[in-house]
Parts: structure tokens; C-alpha cells; sequence
């Protein structure tokens, strides 16, 4: 086998060679035959000399040593073009006519509509944000990003290397006169109105730099400078059309403004956006996370010229700092850590390597965010900090359930890691802006992140659109109102720690305002505290759509109460039977953080009135104010101007002013859901220059009460030396055998009695405040006021979709008996 081997071996070698040599020398076949006839003739004829095989011998070798030469030499070519094109920065130009026609081929039916939906998301967040004066309010109506996409490499692609990192350059053009983006904008005084805008046409151009990270689980890009931007905008006209179709002064401007902004601020060098590249795809969509950030040390602070304070810390001390210098000689420093509104700072640390170890909750109210930590010099002797420089990381969700960090490196180079699931903690090292400016080493990790999807708020969604597409709201004019879900969130307001201190002790008198939609709730206040606890528990109807839940929270003071911090709390993915408990960070303000427990419950109905209460066998509480006797009196005169403010819980309402009298008789019935609260009189004299004075209060107790039964009590008056107040008070429990039964029979036309009566109810209950002059109670009135009129348009909207389909009904039974009517005279 061996010999076989090598006989193979050197019978393609041979061929080899004699292949190469008749391509080197074409006249060789003419050349052979003349060679052996000369051996012919030499061998019978004629002898020559011995020289001749020799000679043949040697030009032999000479042709074999140019073959073999040949071959190294391309070899040697082919090694040296790969290592030219991997080494080299810059590789040539390459065509893409290729991915041009695939991106034509999969735009329509895969980018667009994926494009559309996640720009969707991103404009309707920078309009409710940034929009200008003259606009009061403005929503998205419709994104279609149209059928031409985007031209990508016109004049090629390129690869480049900067250090380790691969960047592919790609030219960017997109010029479209096919998208459509309609806005509806409520415009603010004086101009009074409504207006659609649509921006029919978009140009962008510019260089974009796409960068694989993390082995290509991600991409990074951006574009290399600000782009070429222009928007096209026209003025529509329509039902919801108040102003006629003509250019609003301004807006087109404002629009570019708002898009190169954005541009320059999320995807312009350095700033990089990120697209995961994930090989599993969980589908969840995360709305927000709680991340816990971690500032530990900095290093190499002033290792080479800097700016601001430290130049000034410089020149004043007339030396460069160096590395264990004594104490005193370094600037003390501190870091202040940006998420949105929600900023925090450490303690102040002195030296070139700092160390703070100072750590904070976070909130993300999206699937990624931005930390931005600044670095502060603090002097002794100065009222405000010296900013020195700054550096940031972003952070993204990954659909894996993965969390991606990433940040600019040294030299614009990348700093990238993952964690691969929440709770990890990542470690980072992220150099400052500037040169020589030094590093922070942080830890963050993801606690948990927040997900939608909830079928409850799923179905909220869909009733909503179904509503929008049959009764066509925006064109009939009917207000918008907030798609409930049907379900309870029950909020428990539990404590707060750290809360900024207004009086000379550091403590303040906290109370808390939640507002979700339309509806307001206050906590009570907690004086001199900066560590209260409330335990109060507020309901809110369910509203699908994202609404969040703003939170602010106020220092109780006589000339006007101080703002000490606010929040927003997302409240979407919330699953039924489960309490969700969290720490939530006050934002526009450096201290302070809220403990809240977060429910959510499924009823059958949400009326938001009591006949809801009713219907779910909870019962409620009747309170009938009878009269009253021995009140104090109030004015000069001798008399007073008495009525009633009724508290149960959360609710308040109030009785009519009987005049001049110390013996009122208001004969008023008042009902209250039955869910435990404490029931209160405040019984008031009414003034209407002054502010009202209190002339006694009580506490009607009922929880003994057995059901549907009446007490009748006359009790004293509390902080006052005289006065009694007779009520009658009721416990009922509905029979749910006979009232299911009843309920199930309500017609219509009882049931928009019942919503007048319930707007009546209201109306008195806001002439009460409005006499008073008591905002806070006046704003809780409209707020419920607000509550039932959305209760009253979705109503309307039933009354719709009944009579549509009524309608529909009539048109179907109208064709078939017209049918049965042909079919028959037919037959006939």
C-alpha cells in the first residue's frame, strides 16, 4: 500500500509538471517528435555525442524548478491577501444592490407593521411631553410608515476595526412621500378648537454605524453625525375638525425640533440605541423594572488635566495632585445618579480613589432607560456643587429575559454585558467624559422587571377599539373616556422613610395625594415625621391603556403646602390575588421613598356608584340627619348657620345650611358603601365671607349593628361644651335571591334615571365646597363628577352599539321577508 502510495504520489506529480510544461512551452509537441527521431537516427543511423541526453536532463530540472517556484509564489499570494483584508481597517467597498431587493421584498408585510407599532409607542411618549404652548393636549390617531422602505449602502458598505470592535458603515437614505401620520391637537387658549395634523412625507439621510456586541447576541447603532432631517406637514379637515385646514404657525418646526432631537440625543455618536438579537423569544413585553444601582469607588480622579473645579482646585493650590497625597490636599467629591426625573446623590468622599459604597432603588417606566452619574466637587465653604464630568449606561431588556448594560469605553470604543436573568448583579468600569478624567466602578442589578399583559386590561383594550370603530368617536365628537377593565386596584398607602425635612428639625407634615385617571385620593396627615405611616387604603376602577399612577406627596403648612417629591407607579400586568409590596423612589427631589401594596381584584360590574356596591351583596350604610340641639353659637348675633360634613373613609359629603337657628332640622339622607370605615360628624357654621368655624363633631359607631336594622341615637358633641346631634342609621344588606332579580330586569330608561339622579347627587355636592372655598374637597367632587360622566359617554356608547345592532337586526329580517315575499309570488 505504501508503494502504491507513492506511485500514485509521483505519477501526479509528473503529470503536473507536464502539463505546466506544455503550457509554458507550446511548441514542445513539435519538439518531441524531432527528438526522437534525432534518437532515431542516433541509435540506427548515425551516433551523436553523449551530450544530448544530458542536455535534456538539465533543461528538465531548470523547467521543474520554475513550476515548483510558481506554485510557492501563489501560495505565498493567496496567504498574504486573507491577513491584508483581516488586518486592515478599512475593507473596500462592497455592493448591496442585494439587500435593497430583500428589504423591498420583506418591508410591507414584516418591518412595516413591527416599525410602525414600536414608533408608535415612542411618538406618543414625546408628545405627551414635549409639546408647545399652544397646544393644550394632542394624541396619536394613525402610523402607517408606508410601503417604501429606507435605501441602505447606495454607494456600498464597509467595514472598519477600532481596536477590538467591528463597525460596518452604511449610507442611509430614506426619502418617502407614502408614510401617513395623523395627530389630533386640542389647542390651548386663545386659539380655542381642535385640529389634525399630518405629516405626510419624511426625509432622512445620514451615516449609519452598526456595531455586533456581546458575540452578536446584540447590535448597536447609530449614526456617525446629526442626520439630514425633513418633514412634511399638512393640515386635515374632518368632523373633529374645529379650525379650518390651514398651517398652524409653528408646527412644522416644532415637529422637526422634536425628531432631531430625539435623533441627536438616542442614536448620534456617541449615543448608541440597541437591538437584541436573541436566539429564544419568551414574548413578554416589559413596561418598567425596579433596578437597584450601586455607586462604589472612582478611580484615577485627576490623573491628567481636567476641568472646572478641579482646574480652579488646581491653579489655586499651584500643584497637580498626585496618588497619596495627605488629607486635605484632594478635592472631596460626590455622584449624583439621573434616571429620567429620579435622581440621587452619595456622600462626599475626598481623594483621587473615592469610595462611596452609596446605594439607591431605581425605577425603569420602560423596557430600557438611561443611568447618567455625575461627578461633583463639594467645597466647605460653598452653597452649591461644582459639576465636573459625567458618564452613563444603558440598560435594556432583552425578550430572552435577559438584561443587556452597555456604555461608552475608552476612545468611543464599547463596554457591554448581560445578565441573564433578573437579579443578577453586573459589575461595570465606565470611564468619564474627557480625557484623563478617570473611572467609576458600579453594580447594577434588575430586582424584577414588570410585564403587560394582563387579560383583564387585554379585554379593556379590545372593548375600547370596538367602541372607537362603531360608535366613531372622534367623529361624532363624543369626549374620550377611560376604557375600565372591570376590575378593583386596591392601594394601600403604608409608610414612607427618608422624606425631605421643611422645618428647622428636619421633619415635615406628610400627606399623600394619589391620582389615577380621573379620580383623587388623599391620605391623612402625619405631623412632625419624616418617617410616617398612614395603613390607608384607597379603591380605583381598573383603567387599561397604560394609565400610571401619579403619586405626589405634600408638606402640610399653614402659607401653602410644599411639594417633598412625586412618583409614577405603572400599574399594568397585575395579577388577581396577589399583593404586590414596593419601595417607590420620590422623583425631583434627592430624598424619600413611598411603601406601597398594590391589589388587583375582579368584580362583575363597575358602575363606580353604589348600585355597584349593592349588586355585590357588600351592602351599604343609610344615615339619615335628623335634626340637631344645643349647637354653640357661632356668630355675634347669637345663632349660628349649621350644617353637616359627613366623613366615612374616603368619602365626603355634606347636608344643606339651615340658617340662623340652634336647632337645626335637616331631615337628610345620606348612603355610604358598607366597607368598614369610620363614620364622622362635623357639624359646621356656615359663613360666607369668613372661613367656616367648627362648632362639634362625633362618631357615629355601627359596626355592631345587626342587618337591616334602624338605631335611632342622639349623641353629644365632641370639643365643644354643649350640643347634641339625632340620626338614624342603617345597616342593609341586600336579599341577593330578590334583588339579582331585579337587578337583571333594569330597563334602560331606569337606568339613566339613575344616572341623573347620581349627577344631582353631585351638584349638591359641589355647591358645599364651592360656598366653602375648599379646593381640596372641590377638587374630590369633580373628580367624581368626571368619573360619571366617562360613566355616562360609555353608557352612550352601549346605547350605540345596541342600536346599531338593532338596526342590523331590522336590515337582515327586512331582506329575509322580502325574500319569503319573492319566493312565494314566484310559486304563485
Amino acid at each position: 500500500m505504501p508503494r502504491k502510495r507513492l506511485r500514485d504520489f509521483y505519477s501526479k506529480e509528473a503529470v503536473d509538471f507536464l502539463n505546466h510544461v506544455m503550457e509554458d512551452r507550446p511548441s514542445l509537441p513539435f519538439v518531441l517528435p524531432l527528438v526522437f527521431v534525432a534518437w532515431a537516427l542516433e541509435r540506427w543511423i548515425v551516433r551523436f555525442s553523449n551530450w544530448v541526453p544530458l542536455a535534456v536532463a538539465v533543461w528538465a530540472m531548470i523547467q521543474y524548478g520554475k513550476f515548483q517556484r510558481r506554485i510557492l509564489v501563489e501560495d505565498l499570494n493567496k496567504k498574504w491577501t486573507r491577513l491584508i483584508l483581516n488586518t486592515l481597517p478599512i475593507t473596500p467597498l462592497e455592493p448591496c444592490e442585494w439587500l435593497n431587493k430583500l428589504l423591498m421584498e420583506v418591508w410591507p408585510n414584516y418591518l412595516e407593521p413591527k416599525f410602525s407599532r414600536n414608533f408608535s409607542s415612542i411618538v406618543e411618549r414625546r408628545l405627551k411631553h414635549r409639546r408647545p404652548r399652544f397646544i393644550e393636549s394632542i394624541k396619536l390617531e394613525d402610523l402607517s410608515l408606508g410601503s417604501c422602505p429606507p435605501s441602505l449602502g447606495m454607494h456600498g458598505i464597509h467595514w472598519s476595526t477600532s481596536g477590538e470592535q467591528r463597525i460596518m458603515r452604511v449610507g442611509f437614505d430614506w426619502d418617502t412621500n407614502d408614510m401617513s401620520i395623523m395627530l389630533l391637537a386640542k389647542l390651548a387658549k386663545p386659539l380655542r378648537g381642535t385640529a389634525r395634523i399630518v405629516i405626510n412625507n419624511l426625509h432622512i439621510k445620514g451615516e449609519l454605524l452598526v456595531m455586533p456586541i456581546l458575540d452578536g447576541q446584540a447590535v448597536l447603532f447609530s449614526f456617525e453625525s446629526t442626520p439630514e432631517v425633513r418633514i412634511g406637514v399638512v393640515f386635515g379637515s374632518g368632523a373633529s375638525q374645529v379650525l379650518p385646514a390651514t398651517e398652524l404657525p409653528g408646527v412644522s418646526t416644532w415637529l422637526v425640533k422634536i425628531f432631531t432631537e430625539t435623533l441627536a440625543k438616542t442614536m448620534v455618536e456617541p449615543q448608541r440605541r440597541c437591538y437584541a438579537l436573541p436566539s429564544v423569544n419568551l414574548r413578554k413585553k416589559a413596561v418598567g423594572g425596579l433596578l437597584s444601582v450601586k455607586v462604589v469607588s472612582g478611580s484615577k480622579l485627576f490623573g491628567g488635566s481636567t476641568k472646572g473645579g478641579v482646574d480652579r482646585w488646581q491653579s489655586s493650590n499651584g500643584t497637580s495632585p498626585s496618588v497619596g497625597c495627605s488629607s486635605g490636599r484632594f478635592p472631596q467629591t460626590l455622584v449624583e445618579v439621573e434616571l429620567g426625573e429620579l435622581t440621587r446623590r452619595t456622600g462626599v468622599s475626598e481623594g483621587s480613589h473615592p469610595t462611596w459604597d452609596a446605594s439607591f432603588n431605581m425605577v425603569l417606566h420602560e423596557s430600557s432607560g438611561i443611568l447618567r452619574f455625575h461627578l461633583y466637587e463639594w467645597a466647605p465653604n460653598n452653597v452649591k456643587y461644582d459639576y465636573l464630568t459625567s458618564c452613563e449606561v444603558k440598560v435594556r431588556y432583552v425578550e430572552d429575559d435577559s438584561t443587556i448594560y452597555w456604555a461608552i469605553g475608552h476612545g468611543s470604543g464599547i463596554l457591554a454585558k448581560q445578565a441573564e436573568c433578573s437579579g443578577k448583579e453586573v459589575e461595570m468600569v465606565v470611564p468619564f467624559e474627557g480625557d484623563n478624567m478617570g473611572e467609576l466602578m458600579v453594580r447594577l442589578v434588575v430586582r424584577e422587571w414588570q410585564f403587560a399583559g394582563s387579560s383583564a386590561a387585554g379585554s379593556a383594550n379590545r372593548n375600547r377599539s370596538a367602541y372607537v370603530n362603531s360608535s366613531n368617536s372622534v367623529g361624532s365628537g363624543l369626549p374620550h373616556f377611560e376604557p375600565k377593565t372591570g376590575r378593583k386596584l386596591i392601594i394601600t398607602v403604608k409608610e414612607g422613610r427618608n422624606l425631605a425635612g421643611k422645618d428647622r428639625s428636619g421633619k415635615c407634615d406628610p400627606y399623600v395625594k394619589l391620582q389615577y385617571g380621573k379620580t383623587l385620593h388623599k391620605s391623612r396627615t402625619v405631623s412632625h415625621a419624616s418617617d410616617p405611616v398612614w395603613n390607608q387604603k384607597f379603591v380605583f376602577d381598573e383603567i387599561g391603556g397604560g394609565e400610571y399612577l401619579k403619586v405626589k406627596c405634600y408638606s402640610a403648612d399653614i402659607f401653602g403646602d410644599d411639594n417633598i417629591g412625586s412618583a409614577r407607579v405603572n400599574l399594568e400586568g397585575l395579577e388577581e390575588g396577589l399583593v404586590k409590596d414596593v419601595w417607590v423612589p420620590l422623583e425631583k427631589v434627592n430624598t424619600g421613598e413611598l411603601r406601597l401594596q398594590i391589589e388587583a381584584v375582579k368584580t362583575e360590574g363597575f358602575e363606580g356608584s353604589l348600585r355597584s356596591m349593592k349588586t355585590q351583596g357588600t351592602g351599604w350604610i343609610e344615615l339619615v340627619l335628623i335634626e340637631a340641639k344645643d349647637l354653640v353659637a357661632a356668630d355675634l348675633r347669637g345663632t349660628s348657620d349649621p350644617y353637616v360634613r359627613v366623613q366615612y373613609g374616603n368619602i365626603k359629603k355634606r347636608t344643606k345650611v339651615m340658617y340662623k337657628t340652634l336647632s337645626p332640622k335637616w331631615n337628610q339622607t345620606l348612603e355610604f358603601p358598607d366597607d368598614g370605615s369610620q363614620l364622622t360628624l362635623h357639624v359646621r357654621d356656615h359663613n360666607a365671607l369668613l372661613p367656616t368655624s367648627s362648632i362639634g363633631d362625633c362618631v357615629v359607631e355601627y359596626e355592631r349593628l345587626p342587618p337591616n336594622q334602624t338605631a335611632d341615637k342622639w349623641i353629644p358633641l365632641q370639643g365643644v361644651k354643649k350640643g347634641e346631634i339625632h340620626v338614624q342609621i342603617t345597616r342593609k344588606v341586600p336579599e341577593l335571591g330578590r334583588n339579582s332579580s331585579v337587578d337583571s330586569d333594569i330597563s334602560s330608561s331606569s337606568k339613566a334615571n339613575q344616572l341623573s339622579a347620581q349627577v344631582s347627587e353631585l351638584l349638591s355636592k359641589l355647591r358645599g365646597p364651592a360656598e366653602d372655598g375648599d379646593a381640596e374637597n372641590l377638587s374630590l367632587a369633580l373628580s367624581e363628577m368626571e368619573s360619571l360622566l366617562d360613566a355616562q359617554h360609555e353608557y352612550m356608547g352601549q346605547l350605540e352599539r345596541e342600536k346599531s345592532l338593532l338596526l342590523s337586526k331590522v336590515s337582515l329580517l327586512d331582506r329575509e321577508m322580502s325574500k319569503q315575499r319573492t319566493t312565494s309570488n314566484g310559486k304563485n
